[in-house]
């Protein structure tokens, strides 16, 4: 029997365009199948913004458009809280915001759930990077130890982006051991790999059994100065090369995922934050711009999306996708390149 996988990438504050095109994907879904994405996905990957949808919708009863509605100007502004810190320059000798903010809003919309309360027979994921033990940290309700894991504290470590936020302790289990992690964005963005990965362990499917619906939080095109960036050192890379950007770019995964999956079996939902005729009013593509109108343009880029993939998404949840596999949007016709 085939499996369906939601991957929901990293992208701080662009997490607003997930949301919103998952909210019209589930209304459109109960009105033509009488179906929520719950009933439809059997895997749940999700890294940073990505774990928190990602865990609300595997472990807690939130709708879909209250998941969406997290996404707001008021949560925003208390998890991005600018670090004040005396003698502080945030983002380059201290982390740009407090975590204190951001705890708070995800143990108060995540509140007692943890990892083992995903459904029986479903599955989730959130990608962290333990930076002391230098290795990757995936945190799954396939590994019973993690089951006991609040969902709020695993959403907050792969969270933690470097720069932007404190690194964040967490004691693992069964031996409760002290991690140090940070945002799973510096390794795996994208966690598409990973949820294919563990869903062939935990079901011994074969790649032909699964499905894959992988949704991005907007593509950047801001410019990198080349010739300038020969001369940059650490706070150079950090301040004109976002380095950290470039250390998230997703499209490789993309591509394996595409590259690997039976035609038919996968969209990839994505754009570029670039002003287009189908695009007028394009996203900051900055993680951490909350300002009231990008989040609203945010939302827009969710709109957007849905015209072009909604039908096709509400038909591969639904099991009914006869189309070819769909990956980004093209930036020349407005439409999903065809695989």
């Amino acid at each position: 029997m085939s499996k369906l996988i939601l991957s929901l990438d990293g992208g701080g504050i662009r997490g607003a365009a997930t949301t919103q095109f998952l909210a019209h994907v589930e209304q459109q879904l109960q009105a033509q199948h009488q179906k929520s994405i719950r009933d439809c996905v059997d895997f749940y990957a999700g890294t940073s913004t990505g774990s928190i949808i990602a865990l609300a919708l595997a472990t807690t009863n939130m709708t879909m458009a209250a998941i969406n509605e997290l996404y707001n100007v008021n949560n925003a502004k208390r998890i991005f809280t600018e670090n004040k810190g005396l003698f502080e320059i945030d983002g380059i000798n201290a982390p740009k915001y407090e975590a204190k903010g951001k705890q708070q809003v995800l143990k108060d919309n995540l509140q007692t759930a943890t990892i083992g309360d995903v459904p029986k027979n479903k599955h989730v994921l959130a990608v962290t990077y333990g930076i002391e033990q230098r290795h990757p940290v995936v945190i799954k309700s396939t590994k019973a130890a993690h089951c006991s894991l609040q969902s709020y504290q695993v959403a907050d470590a792969s969270s933690a982006a470097p720069t932007y936020f404190p690194t964040k302790e967490l004691m693992m289990p069964p031996e409760d051991d002290e991690f140090w992690l940070v945002d799973g964005g510096v390794i795996a963005n994208n966690p598409t790999m990973c949820a294919i990965a563990e869903a062939r362990k935990a079901w011994q499917v074969a790649l032909s059994e699964l499905r894959v619906l992988s949704v991005g939080t907007g593509f950047m095109t801001r410019k990198i100065n080349g010739a300038a960036s020969k001369g940059w050192g650490a706070m150079q890379w950090m301040t004109k090369g976002h380095i950290l950007d470039i250390l998230s770019d997703e499209r490789v995964v993309a591509y394996q995922a595409m590259t690997i999956l039976d035609p038919g079996h996968y969209i990839r939902i994505n754009s570029e934050m670039r002003q287009s005729s189908f695009l007028p009013t394009p996203p900051d593509d900055a993680m951490d711009d909350v300002s009231r109108t990008n989040i609203k343009r945010l939302k827009l880029m969710g709109d957007f999306w849905f015209e072009q993939y909604g039908d096709a998404t509400v038909e591969l949840l639904a099991g009914g996708y006869k189309g070819p596999s769909l990956d980004r949007i093209d930036p020349k016709t407005g439409k999903p390149i065809v695989s």
